[in-house]
């Protein structure tokens, strides 16, 4: 038996992606779960499910898919040897036992949560620690890519940082954890997601399109960071309608960006047009955004809930993890990436839920069951991540 657990964990452990994006699908699908299951009055818990929501996905989920990402494309970046499973193993068990905490203790003992996220927190500071020490020690000319990646996840230990502090009763803390929360999303997720982003989707359609010419911006980066604290600067009024002096000169960069790249949509395969259709969904986001401020001039009282950032976290950050993932898993499993009409279905369900959740905040507006439809699109992302595990999900944990 042992021998046989020995070999599996071999396997399992020889490459980053596989137990971080397993981490990663697992705890999407059971916190997505348990979120139901408070809307649903199955669970009643304590704390504030909507805070722990947004928590979770930014702090506990999206970031341990892309870690694993990262682990394997950080050294491939900067030109330096590959991470020993010995290292990576370690703080996959971090992330592990944190994560399982996080959601038993949620749902049990919320009073003593902040044990593991300050466990989780710790584990953080390893992943930036072995990510910088990687950045460090390269010679490569060009670290422009790395440098944001670590700038980003930087804030996102700081902001991790303020959220666990607003955990304590005091008179600023719910200025504190929206301000967490809001740095987290745009500042940490956002950037490291669009900035792997921007620099392998490129790299790919390169590979399959030889005669493409990439085009992009030589200060895009700094750019977008820059655009993004001036936003959650004016998140932090009460008027709405101040963000659209961040939103439009975003809506205007990305677009003229997207434009600037002038990805060959038609010319490339189904697993490649994912990726594309991710990229496009962050200036709807920004279009949607400042839509909501000049609706606020209009009429305050219209509502638009979160739209922006479910059509951001769905729309944008849950495509591009099932495109990458997808690609990945097959590319380094020995399987040559495709997205076959299993694939393409589970793609096109996402676009789908995003925009359901997306109808879901403007149904405030209107006499419809906001607690149905928002139990619904729960209820179908969970589906869609359950089905794409059946396949893809088995490949990780068999490893290679």
């Amino acid at each position: 038996m042992s021998d046989t657990f020995n070999t599996w964990y071999k396997k399992f452990s020889s490459q980053p992606h596989q137990p971080f994006f397993t981490n990663g699908i697992i705890f999407f699908i059971l916190f997505m779960m348990l979120f139901m299951a408070s809307y649903s009055n199955v669970l009643s818990l304590d704390t504030s499910i909507l805070t722990y929501h947004a928590y979770t996905m930014i702090f506990v989920v999206f970031i341990q898919f892309f870690l694993g990402f990262l682990f394997v494309v950080f050294p491939r970046f900067l030109s330096q040897a590959e991470i020993s499973p010995k290292v990576y193993m370690q703080q996959f068990q971090l992330y592990f036992i944190s994560s399982i905490g996080i959601l038993l203790s949620l749902i049990v003992l919320p009073s003593i949560t902040i044990v593991f996220q300050a466990l989780m927190l710790l584990a953080q500071v390893l992943s930036f620690k072995l990510l910088y020490s990687i950045h460090k020690k390269s010679i490569v000319a060009i670290k422009e890519d790395t440098k944001w990646i670590l700038i980003a996840f930087s804030t996102g230990i700081l902001a991790h940082f303020l959220f666990i502090v607003s955990t304590f009763d005091f008179t600023y803390s719910l200025t504190v954890a929206s301000f967490a929360i809001n740095v987290g999303f745009y500042l940490f997720l956002f950037m490291i997601i669009f900035t792997v982003s921007q620099r392998m989707i490129p790299f790919f359609t390169k590979t399959k399109v030889p005669t493409y010419i990439i085009n992009k911006s030589k200060n895009l980066l700094p750019l977008v960071y820059g655009l993004l604290i001036f936003k959650i600067f004016l998140l932090s009024f009460e008027n709405t309608a101040f963000s659209l002096l961040a939103d439009i000169p975003l809506l205007v960069v990305f677009t003229r960006e997207l434009i600037k790249w002038n990805l060959p949509t038609f010319k490339v395969t189904a697993i490649m047009w994912v990726l594309f259709i991710s990229l496009y969904w962050i200036p709807f986001a920004f279009l949607i955004s400042v839509i909501e401020s000049f609706m606020y001039l209009y009429n305050p009282e219209i509502i638009f809930e979160k739209a922006v950032i479910h059509t951001m976290a769905l729309g944008y950050f849950v495509t591009v993890l099932v495109g990458f993932g997808t690609r990945v898993v097959l590319g380094h499993s020995g399987t040559t990436p495709f997205a076959g009409k299993f694939a393409i279905t589970i793609f096109i369900a996402i676009q789908v839920i995003a925009f359901l959740r997306i109808f879901t905040s403007f149904s405030l507006n209107f006499d419809l069951n906001y607690i149905f439809l928002l139990n619904l699109t729960a209820f179908l992302l969970v589906a869609g991540l359950i089905v794409w595990s059946t396949k893809y999900l088995t490949i990780l944990i068999k490893g290679k």
